[in-house]
């Protein structure tokens, strides 16, 4: 199939919006989805940007059935390793299922790489649900190493009421 794999703008945000509540959908997580197409334009398109996008786009005669020509996204950010340097993070790739298995999520994967390579990005680093085994497979076949079973690491997170309490015991200035 005929894609391009392209940097996002701000003008793709409600596109991006839209697959992110699509994935979540998939991931059964649907109800954390907190964030619109406002954040994203905000976040991704300002002067030290959060995130960076790439979106996969197919031509008006392969649109979706729903009419959409934007019909993949990764979303990643930079981040460091005291160990091995410049690391990049991908937080999410998702091709809706119907464009699935015409090489539209290798072409963005392989396109993050390029871009974590160009700016001597040691690694990328990604997470996966414990049971989305098409995904973990999808990774593995293309290298990937699964860290909680050679490494043992585990991921963690302070939200909500726990990263409000943590903030608030902070060392006064």
């Amino acid at each position: 199939m005929n894609f391009k794999v392209r940097a996002a703008t701000k003008e793709d945000c409600k596109e991006i919006s839209r697959m992110i509540m699509e994935l979540a959908v998939y991931e059964k997580m649907s109800d954390q989805v907190k964030i619109s197409h406002e954040e994203l334009e905000r976040d991704g398109f300002c002067q030290n940007p959060y995130f960076e996008c790439l979106v996969a786009e197919v031509p008006e005669e392969h649109k979706s059935t729903e009419g959409f020509t934007i019909v993949g996204y990764a979303l990643y950010f930079y981040t460091y390793s005291t160990w091995k340097g410049r690391a990049a993070y991908l937080e999410d790739l998702y091709v809706m299922p119907e464009f699935r298995g015409n090489g539209i999520g290798k072409g963005l994967l392989s396109k993050v790489a390029e871009i974590g390579k160009k700016k001597q990005c040691e690694r990328l680093q990604l997470s996966v649900l414990n049971w989305n085994t098409p995904t973990r497979d999808f990774y593995a076949a293309k290298g990937a190493q699964d860290l909680t079973v050679s490494e043992g690491w585990h991921f963690i997170r302070f939200d909500g009421q726990n990263l409000d309490k943590l903030a608030s015991e902070a060392p006064k200035d």
